[in-house]
């Protein structure tokens, strides 16, 4: 059944792609392309609207696919460098204008969750929504008490067909293992198990709620972020209720201009804060699109960023924060053996890959870009090129950092939008070089006495104690260690007189075989 339903969503997809002029996509796949002299005479090729935009065409395509696919689409959109200017434009438009669901359903959704009346919830509540996303929706309220709220309420039916697309993604993912040249190396089926559980905690806005809160308090002393606060009264699983903020879209810069926003300071505060999630507070926002950031107009000489949507939240272990910042600054330095030496000590690449050839590899991707001034050099091109070098030496992916890798791209696309100038590396090098310093040379030293000290003084009461036992034991163990290797010795001598007797009786009973035999024939 689990197999039928997953075929049926793939002609769904399929017969998508046509209705909105892009069945070329079907005939780009290798089992296809023999047929695909079939678009010439297939009559809707014929007869389709070519004064629609591909990029159009495109945007309404993932509209009509549903959340996983619209989900797709924003992460692209911020890649003008990989996009052209026409497809880059109506992606940005799934950031925040996905087309509503009835403000009416919403209405039922919130007094379901609550069990009263929306009236007794809130003083008042706009069934017109303030932005619609692929996930959920949010509608503008008042609190009894006066205060400002926003409502994001799940979209109806979401669990059900996220699932549904999740179950096609694992199948493709399982053929693409199978099937694919590369399916074992970039390891599709561990990518979308990762997925889907991102996917799947975007679902439970009480998470989300959760999510903010703590962001909240990470930032609360810092003049970068703004994040609004959580009224956990209001929050049910398909329910959230926030401070409501006004400010500029992120990516709105001709506003930004007109009330005279430092954008160079800006794009700077957007890298600083990517970093600062990711290297000090090991919790980070990823799902940074431009629908999800604003921009406060109050100070705008001194800005600051206002950010929502909490639903995809990113954390690395301290082995993979420790190869991310050693790998940029090896990178940076040009210091390609570094890089070849960190995917092999990693295990990203096989144990018998040549450190000289990987090297060789590396610097004949790195050095062209290199050659530009460093604020032109784009992640995206060279996760390209490097994406073709690892082919040729198996390196895996690595699903942990898919997210991380995808704000990365986020941070890059709109840094470069608000100052094209925008020195990434100049922004991050101070901050990964502090960072490095702290996990290893004195001032990690005295980071761990003073993370160890609480602990050493609770039992400094009973070193005393600790310093004899431990003499005890030290003075027991030749004593436990003679009485051990007697005991071994002794089972060895049981085990040696075992084997002899069955050597002796198999082979008397082979002796006795063989007279047998021998009597008889």
């Amino acid at each position: 059944m689990r197999l039928i339903r997953q075929f049926i969503r793939i002609i769904q997809i399929n017969i998508v792609l046509v209705r909105h002029g892009l069945e070329e996509v079907i005939f780009a796949i290798h089992l296809f392309r023999p047929i695909r002299f079939l678009l010439l005479i297939w009559p809707w090729h014929w007869f389709r609207n070519v004064d629609i935009s591909h990029g159009v065409r495109i945007r309404r395509t993932l509209e009509d696919l549903g959340p996983i696919f619209v989900k797709f689409g924003q992460a692209l959109s911020t890649r003008r460098d990989l996009l052209s200017d026409d497809i880059a434009d109506e992606l940005t438009k799934l950031q925040d204008r996905v087309p509503p669901f009835p403000g009416a359903e919403a209405r039922t959704i919130v007094e379901k969750a609550f069990g009263k009346s929306v009236s007794e919830i809130f003083a008042s509540f706009d069934e017109t929504p303030l932005a619609s996303a692929s996930i959920a929706q949010v509608h503008a309220a008042t609190l009894h008490d006066g205060s400002d709220v926003v409502v994001k309420v799940l979209r109806p039916g979401v669990h059900k067909q996220v699932k549904r697309d999740l179950e096609v993604l694992h199948l493709i993912a399982n053929l693409a293992h199978r099937y694919w040249v590369d399916g074992r190396r970039l390891r599709p089926r561990e990518v979308v198990a990762d997925y889907e559980q991102t996917v799947m905690d975007e679902l439970d806005l009480m998470r989300e709620a959760a999510n903010a809160s703590q962001l909240r308090r990470n930032f609360e002393n810092c003049s970068d972020l703004y994040v609004p606060e959580v009224y956990w009264d209001y929050c049910r699983i398909n329910v959230m209720v926030m401070e409501r903020i006004h400010g500029i879209a992120v990516n709105d810069v001709k506003t930004l201009n007109e009330n005279n926003i430092n954008l160079k300071k800006l794009s700077e505060r957007g890298v600083n804060i990517f970093f600062t999630q990711v290297f000090k507070h090991n919790f980070f926002h990823a799902d940074m699109h431009p629908g999800n950031i604003f921009v406060s107009y109050e100070t705008p000489e001194d800005p600051k960023y206002l950010g929502v949507d909490f639903g995809i939240m990113g954390t690395l272990s301290i082995e993979d924060q420790r190869y991310l910042a050693e790998n940029l600054l090896a990178f940076f330095n040009q210091d390609y053996r570094r890089v070849a030496e960190l995917h092999l000590e990693s295990g990203w690449v096989p144990a018998d890959t040549r450190i000289d050839h990987f090297e060789s590899a590396i610097r004949t991707v790195c050095e062209p870009i290199f050659q530009k001034p460093i604020s032109e050099i784009s992640f995206g091109n060279l996760l390209l090129r490097l994406f073709q070098t690892a082919r040729r030496f198996q390196m895996e992916v690595q699903p942990q950092l898919v997210l991380l890798q995808k704000t990365l791209l986020n941070i890059e696309g709109l840094g470069r939008q608000l100052d094209p100038e925008l020195d990434l590396w100049q922004t991050a090098k101070p901050f990964l070089d502090r960072w490095m310093s702290e996990q290893v040379g004195m001032r990690a030293l005295v980071k761990g006495m003073r993370r160890h000290l609480p602990k050493v003084l609770e039992q400094a009461p009973e070193l005393p104690s600790l310093v004899h036992q431990y003499f005890l034991q030290a003075e027991q163990a030749p004593k436990r260690q003679e009485a051990l290797l007697k005991l071994e010795i002794e089972r060895l001598e049981n085990k040696y007189k075992q084997q002899r007797l069955w050597s002796i009786a198999t082979a008397i009973t082979a002796i006795i075989a063989a007279a047998t035999i021998a009597y008889y024939f």
